[in-house]
């Protein structure tokens, strides 16, 4: 008796490009030896609805979409608390996450990993009870993902997020936030804040610094301050264009736990989407807590 696969995927993401590839995909799982149920969402939080109610009942999930089709799936299994593997077919338009598990842009070989790779235990980030797969953030161009345009990434790409974030560089603004992390206070006007758990985040690798490992317990933390002067500030937009993680404004640390204290709510993205606005935040590190398919390593 064959095992049974769920395949959720988002025929939107990206270009849209799975609609051609769909039969290769699923004939991949069939060949793997399983029953597949294939589900294209309908709709905001319809991958988290799916996994939570109907995940318990398959042997294998799998997901395809950008990074919200992945943390919905996500969050789906540890609120269901399923035993399953996740394969993880990537369709966004950056995919941060997938590059870190070394998971091919080409679908058909992100496929074949997905059902005959190998079990890697990744650690998953809870920020006030609800959980993120790679990053969490606040400040400037947080919104970029989730404000811009669909369309437009579709066409251009990762280039419609520069050209969203280009637009906001005269709403610059700080947000006063007490940081608390392992017996350190952090107290000042930041221009960003990320937690995240990725070799890239947006693309920039040097953002999350180095020797980053996805199943260590901890998180990679960034908080930029706020330049006191346009000098300074063309300064820091700079190095984060050329990606230069040397500059005098920005502090970077390891954590496994950490609080943040606003004076006023302020909005932060979880995984490219918006995450709601909070005065106080706590993340925690869930560590090796969702299996994710990768390439079987070479013996």
């Amino acid at each position: 008796m064959n095992k049974k696969l769920l395949f959720v995927f988002n025929p939107h993401s990206g270009t849209g490009q799975i609609k051609s590839k769909l039969l290769s995909i699923i004939d991949c799982f069939t060949k793997a030896g399983y029953d597949v149920t294939a589900y294209p969402t309908q709709c905001q939080a319809d991958a988290y609805e799916k996994v939570l109610k109907e995940g318990a009942g398959y042997d294998h999930i799998v997901c395809s979409g950008g990074d919200g089709t992945l943390d919905e799936t996500v969050s789906g299994i540890i609120e269901g608390n399923l035993n399953t593997n996740l394969g993880y077919i990537p369709a966004g338009s950056t995919n941060d996450f997938a590059n870190s598990l070394r998971i091919p842009k080409d679908m058909i070989k992100a496929a074949n990993i997905a059902v005959n790779g190998e079990a890697f235990h990744c650690d998953i980030g809870e920020m006030d009870g609800k959980t993120f797969v790679y990053v969490a953030a606040f400040g400037i161009f947080t919104d970029v993902s989730y404000q811009t345009d669909q369309g437009l990434k579709n066409i251009l790409g990762h280039a419609a997020y520069l050209l969203e974030g280009a637009k906001r560089m005269s709403q610059i603004e700080s947000y006063h936030v007490v940081v608390e992390a392992d017996d350190c206070c952090y107290e000042d006007d930041w221009l960003y804040g990320m937690v995240s758990n990725s070799k890239s985040v947006g693309g920039m690798s040097t953002l999350t610094g180095k020797d980053v490992s996805l199943d260590d317990g901890v998180f990679e933390v960034t908080l930029i301050k706020m330049p006191r002067n346009p000098l300074e500030l063309n300064e820091t937009l700079a190095c984060l264009l050329t990606q230069k993680a040397d500059f005098k404004n920005v502090y970077s640390f390891k954590t496994s736990k950490i609080d943040f204290h606003f004076d006023e709510a302020t909005p932060w993205t979880r995984d490219g989407e918006y995450g709601g606005s909070y005065k106080d935040v706590h993340i925690e590190n869930l560590p090796k807590k969702v299996p994710f398919m990768m390439k079987r390593k070479h013996k």
